[in-house]
């Protein structure tokens, strides 16, 4: 059995970094805040590929901190989008808007989605139990009467841990790989709860991969199908996918680790809804572009109703959505999520009064949090 350790720098989504921590770690400081134009301000102007390229060969260069990323900016003025680096050292091709990564805990905001138009067509409620979702053939674990709903998996308040302690992957390269439903079954049927249901926010990556495969399991379906039916074909991502095509699969970045170095791609086939889907910059901001009312989508409701605080998290001094991690600035609102695998980083985000929204994709395992702060903040100073 691996150790707590161990298994926590396997979780998808490796950190959720307060942005305030994340431009602290560069030793910027309190004059970023003064000195910085925020989008939708006075006297902010849009970002531009020029100033997008600088930070990014900071980030790669400098700081070599990937082999290769890609920038999305839109907003009412349009997209902007700007790839630096290589697919690997022995690939010397620039990344693009249509370059493939793995998106890991970004999955998460798509299963949430997911779920909020399922509540708003009234087919199920945030109220519902997961035990009605699963059957008899697994004991889904309850506290002092209570049962865990979805919401509370949406919400990471299930009380149930990061991951389970039966995750004991065969292939570290590959962690999820091996992790079956038997697997699963077994660890909610044997797990008692350390604390109340809805007590507090304790992320959750097993409790995303159960709620994908409640989900999936209530439609008769897989993950991926229902993601496809219900997000993916109505927003027209068709670069957007679990299992890839040839074509998808011939516009992959490969991974690196934190050393940049190759690594293999996970594989997530039980716990899919919480890190599975891989997809580009350019799909990515076709989503954005829903979420912020610059194109028309009919999940427009649900994605309101997805971004709506349903909890606080006294340790981050963030609101909880459902998937989105709502943090406040001053006077503005950054609605967004990251993720991680082994070997990529990414980052997808919105302040909704600015209409402006920014994804970073990289094709390595470090964190592109600061990047996104910096775009968002206009601190081109590094």
């Amino acid at each position: 059995m691996l150790g707590s350790s161990i298994r926590r720098a396997f979780a998808i989504g490796v950190g959720i970094v307060l942005w305030c921590a994340a431009c602290a770690s560069t030793g910027t400081s309190n004059e970023v805040e003064s000195d910085a134009q925020p989008p939708g301000e006075s006297g902010a102007e849009p970002l531009t590929g020029p100033q997008i390229q600088n930070v990014l060969a900071e980030f790669v260069e400098e700081d070599r901190q990937s082999v290769g990323v890609v920038v999305g900016v839109t907003s009412a003025d349009g997209r902007v989008v700007v790839g630096y680096g290589h697919l690997s050292a022995n690939d010397p091709t620039q990344p693009d808007g249509d370059t493939v990564f793995e998106i890991g805990s970004i999955t998460k905001v798509f299963t949430s989605t997911l779920l909020a138009d399922l509540v708003l067509q009234e087919e199920l409620g945030l109220d519902a139990p997961v035990q009605s979702l699963l059957g008899d053939n697994v004991r889904v674990p309850s506290r002092n009467g209570a049962e865990i709903t979805l919401g509370h998996l949406a919400t990471h308040t299930s009380g149930l841990p990061r991951l389970p302690d039966n995750f004991d992957p065969e292939d570290p390269a590959n962690p999820y790989a091996d992790y079956a439903v038997e697997d699963l079954y077994e660890f909610l049927s044997s797990h008692r709860l350390d604390r109340d249901i809805g007590a507090t926010v304790e992320y959750s990556n097993l409790g995303y991969g159960l709620l994908g495969h409640a989900l999936a399991l209530r439609d008769g379906t897989d993950f991926e199908t229902l993601m496809v039916e219900r997000i993916l074909k109505p927003l027209q991502m068709s670069d957007t996918a679990i299992e890839l095509t040839p074509d998808l699969r011939d516009r992959m970045a490969p991974g690196h680790d934190m050393w940049l170095r190759p690594t293999a791609n996970w594989d997530l086939p039980v716990l899919s809804g919480a890190g599975a889907l891989r997809s580009t910059v350019n799909d990515l901001l076709t989503f954005l572009e829903a979420n912020l009312g610059l194109s028309e989508s009919p999940l427009r409701q649900a994605m309101e109703f997805a971004r709506v605080p349903q909890q606080r998290d006294p340790a981050l001094g963030m609101d909880i959505g459902l998937g989105w991690i709502i943090a406040s600035e001053g006077d503005r609102e950054f609605v967004w999520h990251n993720g991680a695998t082994g070997g990529y980083a990414s980052f997808i985000g919105f302040d909704a009064n600015a209409s402006e929204g920014i994804v970073i994709l990289s094709n390595s395992q470090q964190s592109v949090d600061n990047l996104a702060y910096r775009l968002f903040t206009r601190n081109f100073e590094g």
